[in-house]
């Protein structure tokens, strides 16, 4: 649908949940399969062209038989199953079929080292880990070291010594299993997500965020129905991957891309074509990026809707797709927490650097550091009353986090906003020190903790820095250790050293060298203003 202000006016006014109490991921699949079993789920391909296709029918029965042999695995209801996957269809069969044994996902980036492995492992108490022949040996590297005892792995031609072969339980699985009953308030997925201090946080879905993720970002967002080819350029490991292609492909009954490769524009042009996509979400990265192309409008392209997530995407890229295809970018704003909160809904104005217009539903609104309102045109954090179904519904086994998260009657989302006179809404920072750069949520003490195991730094401070492309990057301030000096080459060393100990992507692309940090009376690091030095004339439009 397409709005006007009328439209969107009346949504938000007549707005309610409705939850069904049954509502499940799995029956919803099914039923997709049930009314068109030939329709196609997945296409795939990957950066050397190869390529497969997945209906409907083919996804429910390989769900189904995974599903099974969890079940005779010993998978209890509610029990944690950790996916370390790459952007592969058997990805979906995994998940879903974890939900037909009645197990909750942890889905865990491809990149993760040993450490966060280790962590994620022990946090969610998970026994059983799904992995790809490409994720296997960091996986293997935690052995013995936590609570994993059941070892699957994807992609293996042959026996693996230690290892169950995912395709050997998915044929040996019965297609008629008696699937595990779910209802709305059973948890779905542990996905962490970074903060400011201390380890990633388990922040738990039930199933009910999907029935509205897709009431809220399928529909307001995406305006995405079952007729449409949808391509979300992310990975199984990332909330996103539950936003996406699960909370809007497979809800809807749309048909997903699923592209195994990095980035190229020329080639993710090729793709567009290739196979008619008419839904694309990417991040502002690749969109910057698609921009530095000579001529993107040679290709003949099928898009109805383009859309941006991850960190504020600035004017020229928006203006250069539309230039090139009639097609103008679509922000949105969510978190790992919540559904799309704001977004730009198809049909209204798209405003020059503005996040979009609250979504209906979600109720959100701006307020102060005491809770209050804020006027419009003041910058205030964008908050929602606890308890609200676009939120998560707390922290797995951590009731310390539930109660700091949803004290003071709201739940802070940490990022700051301010309203025009029409009801749009413009970033303008983070409360908090997490980092956003390309899609990917930082926490400043992962790059600290890192950097500081090396034995040339005494003490470290990241804080985010602009730039053009990835909006922001990781930036580091180092204090040296003695018989230490700056250099090039120890810069290098210890940008090496980050991506060897935590994920790669979180490495600090700048190093300053300090001799010392501010710091509070009490001692702690001052990354406010190292921040804001950084930040200083910089236009993030």
């Amino acid at each position: 649908m397409r709005y006007d202000r009328a439209s969107y006016e009346k949504e938000v006014r007549d707005f309610v949940w409705n939850v069904p109490a049954n509502y499940n991921i799995v029956d919803v699949v099914e039923g997709h399969a049930k009314k068109n079993p030939t329709k196609l789920a997945i296409l795939w391909e990957d950066a050397e062209g190869n390529a497969r296709k997945m209906t409907y029918g083919e996804l429910v029965d390989g769900m189904h038989r995974f599903g099974d042999s969890l079940m005779k695995l010993g998978l209890k209801k509610r029990e944690p199953v950790m996916h370390i996957l790459p952007r592969i269809p058997e990805a979906h069969v995994a998940q879903l079929g974890t939900f037909v044994a009645g197990g909750v996902a942890v889905p865990c980036s491809e990149m993760l080292k040993e450490k966060e492995v280790l962590y994620r492992s022990q946090a969610s108490g998970a026994r059983i880990i799904v992995a790809d022949t490409s994720t296997a040996g960091i996986v293997e590297s935690v052995r013995g070291q936590c609570p994993l005892e059941v070892f699957i792995l994807i992609g293996a031609n042959e026996p693996r010594k230690g290892w169950l072969r995912f395709e050997d339980l998915v044929m040996s699985g019965s297609p008629n299993v008696k699937k595990i009953s779910l209802v709305a308030e059973d948890p779905m997925t542990i996905n962490f997500t970074s903060g400011t201090t201390g380890n990633p946080k388990p922040v738990v879905h039930k199933h009910h965020w999907m029935f509205c993720h897709n009431r809220v970002t399928a529909r307001y967002w995406y305006d995405a129905d079952e007729s449409d080819i949808v391509w979300a350029t992310t990975a199984p490991g990332w909330a996103k991957w539950y936003w996406s292609p699960v909370g809007v492909s497979l809800t809807t009954g749309a048909t997903q891309l699923i592209y195994s490769g990095r980035f190229d524009g020329e080639r993710y042009l090729e793709l567009l074509s290739k196979y008619k996509v008419t839904k694309l979400c990417c991040t502002p990265t690749e969109y910057r990026l698609f921009a530095q192309l000579p001529d993107m409008g040679k290709h003949k392209i099928y898009l109805k809707d383009a859309l941006s997530a991850g960190e504020p995407l600035n004017v020229e890229p928006i203006e250069a797709f539309k230039r090139a295809f009639g097609v103008t970018i679509r922000d949105g704003y969510g978190q790992t927490e919540s559904v799309c909160l704001v977004c730009n809904l198809p049909g209204l104005p798209v405003k020059p650097g503005a996040m979009g217009l609250p979504s209906p539903g979600p109720g959100v609104v701006l307020i102060d550091d005491n809770g209050n309102l804020v006027k419009q045109g003041e910058v205030g954090e964008i908050a929602l009353k606890p308890g609200n179904p676009a939120i998560f519904d707390g922290y797995w086994n951590a009731p310390e986090l539930d109660k700091d998260a949803f004290s003071g009657g709201w739940y802070r989302t940490g990022d700051l906003a301010k309203a025009d006179k029409d009801g749009y809404l413009f970033f303008e920072g983070r409360a908090d020190d997490v980092i956003l750069t390309s899609g990917y949520r930082i926490g400043p003490f992962e790059v600290e903790d890192a950097l500081v195991s090396h034995p040339a730094v005494v003490e470290a401070a990241a804080v985010a820095a602009p730039h053009r492309e990835r909006g922001e990057i990781v930036k580091a301030f180092v204090v040296l250790a003695k018989g230490y000096a700056p250099s090039d080459e120890l810069t290098k060393e210890l940008q090496d050293h980050v991506k060897k100990v935590t994920a790669p992507y979180k490495y600090p692309r700048a190093i300053d060298y300090v001799t010392e940090l501010p710091k509070t009376m009490s001692g702690k690091i001052k990354r406010a203003e190292l921040k804001r030095k950084e930040w200083e004339g910089w236009d993030r439009r």
